[in-house]
């Protein structure tokens, strides 16, 4: 209970804050016209919400991360932790219990939790991720009962999507939904479900058309699935490269019955919801990718200026300062990037272009400075007594989940090319 009634009071301020920061917004705006149109300023509430989650990243989450990393224990204090703070399902609309923040303030609450570690704050996101499809396509009552459930009290869900054999191509997804009279029955076999083990329910992408040629907008179908259902079998959690103490694994469903109740939107729209999903996640992985490489560097920045060699510290040595000085440029450029694939969200436009770019620019820059930062701590940055060790390590799924670095591409491509033709 005392999480809850700290939950509603934060709602109640960030609400209350908005509405008074937007008439003050209005009464104080610069009389330049060159000053109104584009603003780096964050509100009071920004700044608040910031705050909140930068303490409890730096004084809850940082100091126990390597632990977690070692033990690959779920990190529940934590998890408790954020959703007492209000620092999760931020998202979810004010009428189902959420906050009703926006994809840009989302955003920069991921930055801070991912610069403590973005193995919890991995566990944190997949929330995001697996709500998404529900917000985007759910009806009034999955709404209530699915979105509201997470908002009462800490539970967490999941985007039941990939498979041993499809990951990035959808379209080749063999999960199959079979309609039997009121409900489905599916069976199949999805692999890499962050939150997979921890998950009250899972948003999941089944194919509901037997005919292999059957287009993809038409073929797959959305279910919401409890996760408790009978013939829901939970596999092993995976020991990965970092992220260790985020919960990924296999998840078989056998002969598992979901109401007709649960599809989301219709029969045939679940490849739709499970791409629209992606233009509202990205920009907060980006935002986590950010948060990572903003930690190495400033890592690497307190060695360097601590560390002697030939008589001097190591940041007065041009060929380092310089190291330092492109890593920072790459952390800035990719702030920037999710900072406005966050708010084409927030303006209601289309945010595929954007939202690819910044994903991938900050998926790769994470791991560059994270690899420059091990650099500068020579050989002490290859142990695994030092942070940037975990760094490096935790960097590299940046490149591979939600999307791989390759993929961004070819969407960045197409939208591209797209556009110059029109």
């Amino acid at each position: 209970m005392a999480a809850l009634r700290v939950s509603r009071v934060i709602r109640t301020i960030a609400t209350c804050g908005w509405r008074a920061q937007s008439s003050q917004a209005t009464a104080t705006s610069p009389k330049s016209k060159h000053a109104a149109g584009f603003c780096f300023e964050l509100t009071d509430e920004q700044k608040e919400f910031q705050a909140t989650a930068r303490k409890f990243a730096r004084e809850e989450i940082l100091p126990v991360a390597a632990q977690y990393d070692r033990s690959g224990e779920y990190p529940v204090p934590l998890i408790k932790r954020a959703w007492e703070l209000g620092l999760m399902n931020t998202h979810i609309p004010e009428s189902y219990g959420g906050l009703g923040l926006g994809c840009f303030d989302s955003c920069f609450i991921t930055e801070e939790l991912a610069y403590g570690c973005t193995g919890v704050q991995t566990a944190i996101e997949a929330n995001t991720l697996g709500q998404v499809p529900v917000i985007i396509a759910g009806n009034e009552h999955q709404k209530k009962k699915y979105l509201g459930r997470l908002t009462e009290e800490p539970l967490m869900c999941a985007y039941c999507v990939t498979e041993p054999g499809a990951g990035s191509d959808v379209a080749g997804l063999k999960t199959r939904a079979e309609k039997k009279g009121d409900e489905y029955i599916i069976n199949g076999q999805k692999m890499w479900i962050t939150n997979g083990g921890k998950a009250n329910w899972y948003f999941l992408l089944a194919r509901s058309d037997p005919d292999p040629k059957a287009p993809t907008s038409k073929a797959f179908t959305g279910f919401i699935v409890e996760a408790d259902s009978p013939g829901v079998q939970l596999g092993r959690k995976e020991l990965n490269m970092g992220q260790r103490c985020s919960d990924t694994r296999g998840i078989v469903f056998e002969d598992v019955r979901v109401p007709k109740e649960n599809v989301l939107l219709g029969e045939g729209a679940g490849f739709k919801i499970a791409m629209g999903a992606f233009d509202k996640t990205r920009p907060p992985v980006a935002a986590g990718a950010v948060g990572l490489a903003q930690r190495a560097l400033d890592e690497a920045t307190r060695y360097a200026l601590e560390r002697k060699t030939f008589g001097k510290i190591l940041a007065e040595h041009q060929a380092v300062s310089f190291m330092l000085a492109e890593m920072a440029m790459k952390v800035e450029i990719a702030r920037l990037a999710y900072q406005r694939a966050a708010w084409e969200v927030d303006a209601g436009r289309r945010n595929t272009y954007y939202a690819s770019i910044a994903k991938a620019y900050a998926g790769d820059i994470a791991n560059q400075v994270a690899s420059d930062a091990v650099q500068i701590f020579g050989g002490n940055g290859f142990n695994s007594e030092y942070p940037v060790e975990k760094l490096m390590r935790d960097a590299k799924i940046f490149q591979i989940y939600e999307g791989t670095a390759q993929i961004q591409r070819l969407i960045v491509a197409r939208e591209y090319i797209g556009k110059f033709k029109g």
